[in-house]
Parts: C-alpha cells; structure tokens; sequence
C-alpha cells in the first residue's frame, strides 16, 4: 500500500516537473489517484501558472476543488475532469474567463453547473454520465454565454455541445 502511494506521490511530482521544465502550457495528473489538488503543486508551479492552459485531471478520486484552484489557473482554456467524484463546482469557476472546453461526463453532478453560464468564450461542456435530473423549470432555456442546456434523460445528460454560432 504504502509502495504505491509512494509511487503515485513521485508520478505528480514527475509530471509536474516536466511541465515546469519544459514551459508546457498542459499538465496532465490524470489516473494519479488524487483525492484533491495536492497544495504543494501551487507553490512549485508559481512561475508558469497563468501559462497553462491545458489542466487535465482526469480519472482520479476527486470530491471537489478549490476556489485557489480555479484563480490560481485562470488563463485555462481547457479542464478535463472526466471520471471522479465531483457534484459541483466552486463559484470561483467564473475566473476561467478564458475557458473555451470543460469536461465534467463521469461524475456525481445531479444539477447543471450554472456558474459555467458566466463564461464568455466557453463553447463545450461535456456532463455525459452524470446524474442530472430533468428539471422542467430550467430545461429548454437560453443561457448566457450562448450556452444551451440540452434535454437530459433521465439518469443522465448527453454532452453539452453548442457551438457558439448556432445560438446566435
């Protein structure tokens, strides 16, 4: 057990250093079997945050993430957080003004995340195998943004994916 925390610790680290050392604009900790955003990546990522613009997290043992997360990486233009635990977002989720991409399929989300409606430039979100519910009251309704949200069934929403034009 302790041999493969170990070595999931030393995969995140590998991995972030390889997008500091490389100026990446991606980090992938996808499959790392993180359970939150670990702190530390906060402080060794300071100088070449608001050049990231590619966070993929996906496939780990998320339950939330933090309002530091989402203003700490405001410059993303993509979040791919397919496959955790997530039922909701932080409000601060409205810092990602640059986000253009989300995916949210595979999680425990019963409610649309209305906080994405807020941003401008935002054109996929993907919630496919989720577990929103039909709500007659905000189905069928424009969004700000240009975002629709799409008829669901009823254990599940199919992705969202609207392109901008078709809402104009």
């Amino acid at each position: 057990m302790l041999k493969k925390m170990g070595e999931a610790v030393a995969r995140v680290a590998r991995k972030v250093n390889e997008t500091v050392e490389s100026s990446s604009d991606t980090l992938d900790l996808a499959e790392c079997k993180l359970v939150s955003f670990p702190i530390g990546i906060y402080k060794v990522l300071r100088n070449v945050s608001d050049q990231i613009h590619l966070i993929t997290l996906a496939n780990n043992e998320l339950k939330s993430l933090t309002s530091k997360f989402m203003t700490t990486f405001s410059q993303l233009r993509e979040l791919r957080l397919e496959g955790n635990f997530l039922h909701r977002l932080p409000n601060e989720v409205s810092n990602l003004q640059h986000l253009k991409a989300i995916d949210l399929s595979r999680n425990q989300f019963r409610d649309f995340p209305e906080q994405l409606t807020t941003l401008p430039v935002l054109e996929t979100i993907n919630l496919e195998e989720n577990e929103i519910m039909d709500d007659a009251s905000s189905m069928g309704t424009a969004r700000p943004g240009g975002l629709q949200h799409p008829g669901s069934r009823q254990d599940q929403l199919s992705p969202c994916l609207v392109p901008r034009s078709a809402t104009s």
